[in-house]
């Protein structure tokens, strides 16, 4: 792909009344001339970590063939759309997430490889996410998100000899730094476009202006006469996605608790779990789309979740229905769950493959990692794992593959590969990790 017009710098920011916004990769932001890959505006890798709790019911996740000729089991089905950059691998074990206190390790432990030290204090690993944040995101305004729907499970969540640290975050910084998730979306959205955090600050931003596209309609404007049709159609659709974002959160503050003693604190996410998530991703991908990170972790729900699924007509709480103790009821439940989860991931890399980005489409130039800590809930194991790529990672990873590895394979050893591909260049990660899988 070769540009031809004058252009943009690729820090063109609009700007208004303390609100800076980021602008999605536009042609016009290449060099005039130029070969795309030759440019610093050239694809970079997103990357994406997605956990679900409470592991897969694995006979209706694992495909039953090997290799690239395979059919899709029941709760990856809806990953169909993408197969061509799928990668399925199976035989995983983390041995550093088995201790007796399953679901105090299970999160923080699934991107380190490393067992955690018994402590109140924590000491584990360095996860991959963040390596990748250190690798490609520090240009960036976010250099990684870490966001879910629920800030802490219920009880078994935490541990006496371990503490909490390492249930409610699939990311630590430093063996001792494990970051928060932000579970808000409003937060989330403020954090992301320069807003008030604190109560104050949201209530004066308020009495000011109401929407943030508001401050900065003039710039937008005056930008956009000077584009060609494709970037004004990527303009366009970038600002109505801020738009819709901002009008749903909103619509969630304006929800009536004036019969309630609430304290002065922002307004809670949407009531319904389903509108809850679906508006995480959404945030995730607009900051994707606005290039303000390159690398998020996302988990679905917390560890010994309370979530219930009447979205999926499942109104048994999440946790309790993973000690399935193999009953048909509870299995069947289980997996209507899982595969609503796979679908919401599936509408995510739908939004990605949607967005153009240099010479094809952001989904091209992610690599998506979505699983589980866990394999069989009722057992509390860690093998095999339910682990899946997506995204065609800047042609770094093949794709449309089941690889099939050797029961209790490290888990370590994907995510050495992951980084691998990342650029990353390390020798080991976790305890066990030595080994790059060059199959995938």
């Amino acid at each position: 792909m070769f540009i031809t017009k004058k252009h943009l710098s690729r820090r063109t920011f609009l700007r208004g009344a303390g609100v800076t916004m980021a602008l999605p990769l536009l042609d016009a932001m290449i060099p005039a001339s130029t070969a795309l890959a030759q440019t610093a505006a050239a694809p970079r890798l997103r990357m994406g970590f997605i956990y679900f709790p409470h592991g897969a019911v694995m006979n209706e996740w694992t495909p039953a063939e090997e290799g690239t000729n395979f059919e899709l089991s029941t709760i990856l089905k809806p990953l169909e759309p993408f197969k061509k950059q799928l990668t399925i691998v199976s035989g995983l074990q983390n041995r550093a997430a088995i201790a007796p206190p399953v679901h105090a390790l299970s999160p923080g432990t699934w991107l380190s490889g490393v067992a955690p030290r018994k402590s109140q204090s924590p000491w584990g690993g360095v996860t991959i996410d963040q390596m990748a944040a250190l690798k490609i995101g520090q240009d960036t305004p976010f250099p990684s998100l870490e966001v879910g729907i629920e800030s802490h499970g219920g009880a078994g969540a935490g541990d006496r000899d371990y503490g909490n640290s390492y249930s409610g975050t699939v990311s630590f910084r430093t063996p001792s730094t494990p970051l928060p998730v932000e579970t808000d979306p409003r937060k989330l959205f403020q954090r992301l476009f320069g807003q008030g955090e604190t109560a104050e600050e949201r209530k004066s931003v308020a009495k000011t202006y109401s929407s943030i596209l508001d401050l900065v309609s003039q710039e937008a404007a005056d930008l956009q006469k000077t584009l060609g049709p494709r970037d004004k159609a990527m303009m366009a659709d970038y600002l109505d996605t801020v738009r819709e974002i901002e009008r749903r959160v909103e619509k969630m503050d304006a929800r009536d608790l004036s019969s309630l003693k609430l304290p002065n604190a922002p307004a809670g996410p949407p009531a319904q779990n389903d509108a809850h998530l679906a508006l995480m991703f959404d945030l995730v991908g607009l900051a994707f789309q606005g290039n303000m990170t390159r690398v998020f972790s996302l988990m679905m729900a917390a560890e010994v979740s309370g979530l219930t699924y009447p979205v999926v007509q499942v109104t048994d709480s999440f946790h309790p229905l993973s000690h399935h103790d193999n009953q048909k009821a509870k299995l069947d439940k289980l997996v209507k769950i899982q595969t609503y989860h796979t679908g919401v991931m599936a509408k995510f890399a739908a939004k990605l493959a949607s967005l153009p980005d240099g010479d094809g489409n952001m989904l091209d130039h992610a690599l998506l990692f979505y699983g589980s800590n866990m394999s069989n809930s009722n057992a509390h194991n860690h093998q095999p794992l339910p682990s899946a790529l997506i995204g065609g990672a800047n042609g770094k990873v093949k794709g449309g593959q089941h690889l099939k590895y050797p029961d209790n394979t490290p888990l370590s050893n994907l995510l050495l590969t992951i980084v691998n591909r990342a650029g990353i260049e390390v020798d080991k990660v976790g305890d066990d990790g030595t080994k790059v899988l060059s199959e995938v």
